[in-house]
């Protein structure tokens, strides 16, 4: 045996237990997350187990697999990476010596409201807010476990500050007892909607993926729109669109679909900055796309007694609106580049021949919950219908293989929402037990002057802070806890008050300095991060336009009638143009200096309304456009 066969036998050796233990963890990690999405179909189906114990279970399991699949030292090549996975084991039995206090705990027995908990279920409450900041940690990032630190410190040490924001302090006894062994805390109804309705829709997209359906669907947009000028943007928002609604994350499909939207766009002349922009303001669009709007509008029917399907129908039009504005931008950086269509797309026709099936669980799950079925029975039965329609089609058919990954991927993807609003439903506790939401409810109004336009823009301030580190769920739950009451006592509905929150949940994915969605798609087209994020804020301009004119307009209330509705689209239609042809300056043709100062001076007529400006507003729009389109004939 020569030197270099000696050594090779040597370096094997070497690395033989870090292969074998790589193998166990990759087996468990296996066994452990397809358990789980048996385990909550099964819940889903039966609701064999009660809420106080299912919760605690879900969390439990959602927490090993954290610790299984994220771990403390990730790179084998560390001295340490033994080590560190030993204690990933270590912390795996903890949460399962935790999960087994929560599941012979007593609720029925008030003892340990007057006496307190024993030393064991104590420990165990301490060791599982521990353990569920930590998973967080590895999931989410520092930033949630810091904003729910500061929540659990203001709790117990509240009576350190000034008078204007003290509070009673709570013992750390009464704050686990408060957090843990009730259902206001960890496992409130955040935690609960992201164990049930969340789960099951986030493994719904992952049978979509596996299936075929992600790419029959990018397939489709481009058939419909890349025969047209800009065709691959146009058909990275129109897919988008569609699979952001079903992923549940603007990042991940950002990515996803970018992989392959970015490239195309950047071959037809886009700007690496700007293909990066779109695609990333296409995606967040995706969360607020009925009928599944990410995870976040589950969360909004469990907070406001509201029917899912009033939600989804409510929100419709501001969807319409969203991506009408990220399309005529696209359009407009189109027409000033001169970009020409894609010279050869497949046929629409051929697509759905290949793919139409597919579309089935679709139409399924959103006629289902039109017709006000249970969200999770929803998301059960598609799941199911994914399945057997995959099955009708040779090239979709799926084995057991890629069946089991669907089980996993869906498990996993559901590890950062599951951890996240765990850590969110701490937050939401403490503003109960302390009512911290009252004296910010106070203050904002106070700094507003009673103004709501004010307000609003307090709210979006505080919703981009909070979105620069939390995922938008957790985002929208915080700031609903927050700022909903306040919304309420300027007059507006419950739900008006809710999309407003949760649109405005979704900014940090597309606002300088932190556009998490833009940085992504940064990455992929090898475009600068900053300039990337500028780009996708002016595309998303939607996010901040549209939940001014649900606190104003009827565009959200279709109750008040048809032809409200339809004012209140034709408004904020305008308002959209004005702004993206003075910032483009370019409509038909390139503006004048007049026509584009004509068109700025528009907007805050529209926007504002004061004593019915927005006729006038509307009317210089249409003036524009007349001259314009005018002059567009002539050449």
């Amino acid at each position: 045996m020569n030197v270099t066969d000696n050594k090779k036998t040597q370096d094997l050796a070497a690395n033989l237990p870090y292969e074998r233990v790589t193998t166990f963890f990759g087996y468990s990690i296996l066994l452990f997350a397809v358990s789980l999405s048996i385990f909550q179909i099964w819940q889903g189906i039966s609701s064999t187990i009660s809420a106080t114990y299912f919760r605690p279970i879900h969390l439990c399991w959602v927490l090993v697999l954290i610790f299984l699949h994220f771990p403390l030292i990730s790179n084998r090549r560390n001295k340490f990476y033994l080590v560190g996975r030993t204690i990933d084991v270590i912390l795996c039995l903890l949460v399962v010596f935790a999960g087994y206090r929560m599941s012979v705990f007593d609720y029925n027995d008030i003892n340990y409201l007057f006496y307190g908990l024993q030393a064991a279920d104590m420990f165990a409450g301490g060791v599982l807010i521990a353990l569920l900041m930590e998973g967080c940690r590895r999931t989410v990032g520092w930033v949630m476990v810091f904003i729910a630190l500061a929540f659990l410190s203001y709790s117990m040490f509240g009576d350190l500050l000034p008078s204007a924001v003290s509070i009673k302090a709570y013992t750390l006894q009464e704050l686990i007892q408060f957090q843990i062994f009730s259902a206001n805390g960890v496992f409130g109804s955040a935690l609960g909607i992201a164990a049930t309705t969340v789960f099951i829709f986030v493994l719904f997209g992952a049978f979509l993926e596996v299936t075929g359906a992600g790419k029959f669907f990018i397939d489709l947009a481009f058939a419909i729109a890349g025969k047209y000028r800009g065709g691959p943007a146009k058909a990275a928002v129109l897919a988008s669109a569609g699979l952001g609604s079903i992923s549940g994350s603007a990042i991940a499909n950002t990515v996803t679909t970018g992989s392959i939207t970015i490239p195309m766009m950047k071959k037809l002349g886009y700007k690496p900055e700007q293909a990066a922009g779109i695609e990333a303001a296409a995606s967040t669009g995706g969360q607020i796309m009925p009928p599944i709007m990410g995870a976040g509008a589950f969360v909004m029917a469990q907070f406001t007694g509201v029917p899912y399907s009033d939600i989804m129908f409510a929100s419709i039009a501001p969807a319409i609106l969203y991506f009408f504005c990220t399309l005529l931008y696209v359009h407009l950086m189109a027409c000033k580049l001169n970009l020409q269509a894609v010279s050869k797309t497949e046929a629409v026709i051929a697509v759905m021949k290949h793919g139409a099936h597919h579309l089935i669980p679709l139409v399924l799950i959103t006629a289902l919950l039109m017709m006000a079925y249970s969200p999770l029975l929803v998301g059960v039965a598609g799941c199911a219908a994914i399945l057997v329609v995959a099955s009708t089609r040779k090239h979709s058919r799926i084995g057991f293989k890629k069946f089991f990954e669907g089980m996993k991927n869906g498990a996993l993807l559901a590890l950062p929402i599951s951890a996240a609003c765990g850590a969110a439903g701490i937050i939401v506790g403490v503003v109960g037990q302390t009512g911290i939401g009252l004296q910010f409810t106070q203050f904002v109004m106070d700094f507003s002057g009673g103004y709501m336009i004010i307000a609003l823009g307090l709210i979006s301030i505080v919703a981009l802070i909070l979105g620069m580190g939390l995922p938008v769920t957790a985002a929208y739950i915080v700031l609903a806890v927050m700022a909903v009451p306040m919304l309420t006592d300027f007059g507006l509905p419950i739900l008006t008050a809710h999309l407003i929150v949760f649109w405005l949940s979704q900014t940090s994915n597309v606002t300088p300095p932190i556009a998490l969605a833009a940085f992504a798609g940064a990455g992929v087209a090898n475009a600068n991060p900053m300039k990337s994020s500028v780009e996708a804020f002016k595309l998303a301009g939607g996010l901040f336009v549209i939940p001014i004119m649900m606190a104003y307009t009827n565009l959200v209330n279709p109750g008040e009638g048809v032809v409200a509705l339809f004012i209140s689209v034709a408004q904020t239609l305008a308002i959209i143009v004005a702004i993206a042809i003075t910032i483009e300056g370019y409509l038909f043709n390139s503006l004048s200096k007049l026509e584009r100062l004509a068109s700025a001076v528009a907007i805050p007529l529209l926007l504002l309304n004061f004593y019915n400006t927005g006729i006038i507003g509307g009317l210089i729009i249409v003036a524009i456009a007349a001259l314009q389109w005018r002059s567009h004939n002539k050449k």
